[in-house]
């Protein structure tokens, strides 16, 4: 894609459209799915399940040339009009090399996911050129119940509703103000995605992270990388959503919280720390390849543009 190109914006949702579910990381739980399926078709759309969505190929969602298949197949299926992940877990990595995101560039469309699923989310942006979603995922998060204000939030912004938005944070790491094309997800899947042809553009953007279940020292051990590799160099500021300890540990959590700071410093970046997204949160959903403003003094990321077309 070319990097001053402005990615394409998908068209927004609205009642009575059909969205497709699919499985493209680990296998899914029948129970969870069925969950998940019907508090999206209260939202009022049509759910197309894949039959593929409960295969199982040992940890996985079957064999990757078939979910990579399934994939491909919705975003040219025209009666579909979103796609949203099942689960994360692992899985999406191995599916990248056998997308033809040309393809994918000409019928742009609504992606949904988070975790594992940002191995896609990043490259649906840089390969793709269009907007992707970090948001709810159906045989996890809508299977357990999203906060009103999330679901309410996650409608509004699918369904062109908001011409922007903002989100809070719990403190600013580090001051400044910037403004940038948002790129990021979850830190551990983001890290394996540096020294290989999916590495995302880093250059000018604004990069959220989030991770979920790591010991503190692990999670300093990828921020050292991304710092090493020369990612954060080149950010024009950072955001992070929860990272939330192995076990909830809170000795643990304090220090994640000091190593983000330590590795973040001396950047010349605006950090801010604790949005209410990704693992463990009320996980609103971020647009990815959207324009959005850091501001510490306010603790705030804002959105001031609609992220689809209407």
């Amino acid at each position: 894609m070319n990097p001053n190109r402005k990615p394409i914006k998908p068209h927004a949702l609205k009642a009575g459209d059909t969205v497709a579910v699919v499985a493209s990381a680990a296998a899914v739980e029948r129970a969870h799915l069925e969950r998940g399926v019907n508090a999206l078709a209260a939202m009022g759309y049509r759910v197309k399940v894949s039959e593929r969505v409960l295969a199982r190929s040992g940890i996985l969602a079957g064999d990757d040339r078939d979910r990579a298949a399934e994939l491909q197949e919705y975003f040219a299926a025209p009666e579909v009009k979103a796609i949203f992940s099942a689960r994360g877990g692992y899985g999406c990595g191995r599916l990248l090399p056998l997308l033809d995101f040309n393809a994918i560039a000409l019928t742009p469309k609504i992606f949904v996911g988070f975790s594992d699923a940002t191995f896609l989310l990043n490259a649906l942006v840089d390969f793709a050129g269009m907007v992707s979603f970090h948001g709810p995922m159906v045989a996890m998060d809508f299977a357990k119940g999203l906060s009103p204000r999330a679901l309410d939030h996650l409608q509004g912004l699918l369904g062109g509703k908001l011409d922007g938005f903002e989100l809070e944070a719990h403190e600013a790491m580090h001051p400044g103000i910037a403004q940038g094309e948002v790129i990021g997800g979850c830190l551990s899947v983001l890290v394996a995605t540096i020294g290989t042809p999916f590495e995302p553009r880093f250059d000018g953007r604004i990069l959220f992270l989030e991770d979920t279940g790591e010991k503190a020292y692990r999670i300093d051990r990828m921020l050292v990388q991304l710092r090493q590799s020369g990612a954060l160099a080149r950010v024009a500021g950072i955001v992070f959503g929860a990272i939330r300890a192995i076990d909830g540990n809170e000795q643990e959590s304090r220090m994640i919280a000091r190593f983000a700071a330590e590795q973040t410093a001396g950047l010349g970046c605006p950090v801010l720390w604790g949005v209410e997204a990704g693992h463990g949160t009320e996980n609103f959903t971020i647009p990815f390849g959207v324009v959005a403003r850091i501001d510490c003094a306010a603790r705030r990321i804002v959105f001031t543009e609609p992220a689809v077309t209407r």
